[in-house]
């Protein structure tokens, strides 16, 4: 196979490491040289990229700025960066990247430009009281900004059905060629399937504290299980994002941790152990992508109580490996927490049958082998590594 050469653009190093890790080690595997774009970083990060065999490229990119100008030198910057290199292919993922990356790998000549979004975001999010005026207002610079980007495009990847659904189809926007990966998935070896402890019963959170992941339903309906059952257990891990408007304040969550509603340890990095110790995985989101943690508790054998939206209903078949619930409802979610707490059994049945699932639809490997083929980087019949 020739020796082919890939831009992976994304936004903060962190989260590059963590997220595509698994997909620079095929490519490195499949003698694909990456060159990693990053927008946020420290030499920690970068340290930790390039120790999987990839190049990093620092770019300016304000993550959640309208400024245009600021986005139109972004570009430029790009474009410059890109020239150098010459890929055969970008690949951008997240909605600035999608959007800045493609058009700069566009303008940049770059034969296969390819393009995914892990999720709408907020400003795609439905919210219980409707959407604020000036969520309205992101949201259609955003549709205007994707109706430029998206004929720059090769392909455009989605990780769920029903994102296409209300981003192309509903705002009309033209796209050459649509493709649903499924998830992102995990290195399952990462992640080894254990028996859930069922006394007490421990139900796990894990997400930043926001609105739209669902954390004041999640609250309320805590107080609804403790007012039944006084020693029931919750763990939540997280971390308030200062810069998100829908955000639990740090006095709300002093107040909750002060009167032991439920343990919060803090930033933890050992996610997998406090999932291991965990019963019942706990997610009710107002929309996702196909969330990462959900994934993690299901390989690890957990049953899930998530919420029957975009994303979150890619993981949970309701009634086998745990229960699909309406959005924004504490009650029916305070409901299916007691009942595994009077069913304590059926926690590891229904862990099992997660595992299952997890091992069937999320195996790294398996995504990306697929993720290859998509982007053109080896062709249908040619043996990946």
């Amino acid at each position: 196979m020739s020796h082919k050469k890939i831009i992976i653009i994304g936004t903060t190093a962190s989260n590059l490491f963590l997220f595509r890790k698994d997909l620079i080690t095929s490519c490195q595997k499949n003698n694909i040289q990456v060159h990693a774009f990053v927008s946020e970083y420290n030499d920690q990060w970068i340290a930790r990229i390039q120790s999987l065999g990839a190049e990093v490229v620092t770019y300016h990119l304000s993550r959640g700025g309208l400024n245009p100008l600021e986005d139109i030198q972004s570009v430029r910057e790009l474009v410059e960066k890109i020239r150098i290199i010459k890929p055969d292919l970008v690949f951008s993922y997240s909605s600035k990247p999608v959007i800045y990356g493609s058009i700069a790998a566009k303008l940049a000549k770059v034969p296969q430009v390819i393009g995914m979004l892990e999720g709408l975001g907020y400003t795609f999010t439905e919210q219980p009281d409707g959407q604020s005026f000036k969520t309205k207002i992101i949201r259609n610079i955003q549709v205007l900004l994707y109706r430029l980007a998206f004929p720059c495009l090769d392909k455009i990847i989605f990780l769920n059905p029903d994102d296409p659904q209300d981003l192309i189809n509903k705002y009309r926007i033209k796209a050459k060629d649509v493709e649903n990966l499924g998830a992102t998935g995990l290195s399952l070896k990462d992640y080894p399937y254990s028996t859930a402890p069922t006394h007490p019963v421990k139900f796990l959170f894990i997400g930043r504290l926001l609105k739209e992941k669902g954390i004041y339903e999640l609250i309320e309906a805590m107080r609804l299980v403790k007012a039944q059952y006084p020693q029931a257990h919750f763990t939540v891990l997280g971390e308030i994002d200062k810069e998100n408007l829908g955000a639990l304040k740090q006095q709300q969550l002093n107040e909750l941790v002060h009167e032991k509603l439920f343990e919060y340890p803090g930033y933890v990095t050992n996610i997998k152990d406090w999932i291991t110790d965990s019963s019942v995985f706990v997610l009710p989101s107002y929309r996702e992508g196909v969330p990462r943690s959900t994934q993690e508790a299901m390989a690890i054998g957990r049953p899930v109580i998530t919420t029957d939206v975009p994303g979150c209903r890619e993981t949970v078949v309701d009634g086998l490996n745990g229960f699909l619930i309406p959005k924004w409802n504490p009650q029916a979610l305070a409901q299916k927490m007691c009942y595994f707490i009077e069913h304590p059994k059926k926690i590891n049945e229904m862990g099992l049958q997660s595992f299952k699932i997890a091992q069937e639809r999320f195996d790294a490997e398996k995504i990306n082998r697929k993720l290859l083929k998509i982007i053109g980087l080896v062709s249908e019949n040619e043996e990946i590594s």
